[in-house]
């Protein structure tokens, strides 16, 4: 696993409040539909101000009615809000977690408006999406920015908040990863096993989005989307080859895309590429959906259902691993980069002290 920086100490009795200067963590998320009157207005809010046709929203919307207007991320929410709570309480660490979405109740200007009735003067976020992007990051900050605007205005004292890093690296994300990895290859025959391709998975975004998405070491201002997300997957296939002495191929390849046909997204599609694996012999594949955090709507439609068929279409055995969701090792590197981010704000405030860690690029 990637090294990651030295962990604050555990909470002592001598230091009671190690996320200090911090007083609430909030979760930050997506937001989905829960029954079928609330899938048009989701998507609505989802789309609004993009000049989306009502066909379109309707063509989407079938994907959530198959599953009877209810999109899992919520329910995935609630149970990640329960783990976190019950670990930071068996640590000792009296930091109470909000929640608020970007599309779905509980709105996040909501939230933060409880947060400013509850007198919570500075607030971390820990967004659910691991990497850098526009969408999965700088819009979150946009979202935040606009709530606390509102939230203000109404002459209530709006919280300061802080983004937690990318965390696509850590070992508490990517180690749940390669055990559903594990999981998904043990689906398989013995026969199909030996012989599957590890197909990595992410949502699709604008090349022109991922080119703008974020520094990366030594290339320059862009690509950070596709470069961390190729550097997580480089980590799980490595620890999967170790762990079944089988150098499985492995490739990056993108699910969900909702542009204009024009416009070019990062590619190759999903079912695209299974078709490429069974032409080329491929004996089986496992999706590894690792741009995600909880297996949501874009989860359970795109491979579990749309991928799936194509692969029975084709004949190619697949299984899919699962996300990480609220795995006790997810939930425990939260914490960290709780105490992480907090021990630097400290450390900030001494002269001449270093930046804080990053605030979200792109």
């Amino acid at each position: 696993m990637p090294q990651q920086p030295a962990q604050p100490p555990a909470p002592s009795r001598s230091d009671p409040a190690p996320y200090a200067p911090y007083d609430a963590l909030l979760l930050l998320s997506f937001g989905g539909p829960e029954g079928p009157d609330d899938v048009i207005p989701f998507l609505e809010n989802v789309t609004r101000g993009r000049g989306v046709p009502r066909e379109r929203l309707a063509e989407v919307g079938r994907h959530y009615y198959l599953f009877g207007g209810v999109s899992p991320i919520n329910e995935q929410n609630r149970e990640l809000l329960r783990a976190l709570r019950k670990d930071l309480a068996e640590h000792g660490l009296d930091l109470p977690v909000y929640w608020g979405n970007r599309n779905w109740a509980p709105y996040l200007t909501d939230t933060v408006r409880q947060l400013a009735r509850d007198g919570r003067r500075r607030v971390l976020v820990l967004a659910t999406s691991a990497y850098a992007s526009y969408s999965g990051c700088r819009q979150y900050r946009e979202n935040l920015a606009d709530a606390i605007a509102a939230v203000t205005a109404e002459g209530l004292p709006a919280p300061r908040v802080d983004k937690l890093r990318h965390y696509f690296n850590h070992p508490g994300f990517l180690r749940p990863m390669v055990d559903t990895t594990l999981a998904a290859l043990a689906e398989l025959s013995e026969g199909a096993r030996a012989g599957a391709h590890l197909v990595f998975t992410t949502h699709s975004i604008p090349t022109a989005a991922a080119d703008t998405s974020g520094p990366v070491e030594g290339h320059g201002l862009g690509g950070a989307y596709v470069a961390q997300h190729l550097d997580a997957a480089r980590v799980v296939a490595g620890a999967v080859g170790a762990e079944t002495g089988i150098d499985h191929p492995w490739s990056l390849v993108y699910q969900s895309r909702s542009g204009a046909p024009h416009i070019p997204w990062l590619e190759p599609d999903i079912c695209d590429h299974l078709r490429e694996l069974h032409a080329d012999g491929a004996a089986a594949a496992v999706m590894i959906p690792i741009g995600f955090v909880s297996d949501h709507m874009e989860v359970t439609y795109d491979l579990d259902t749309e991928a799936a068929a194509t692969a029975a279409e084709l004949g190619l055995p697949v299984a899919r691993a699962s996300t990480v969701g609220a795995d006790p090792r997810f939930v425990a590197a939260v914490r960290e980069l709780v105490l992480e981010r907090a021990a630097a704000e400290r450390a900030a405030l001494a002269p001449e002290a270093a930046a804080p860690p990053e605030r979200c690029a792109l």
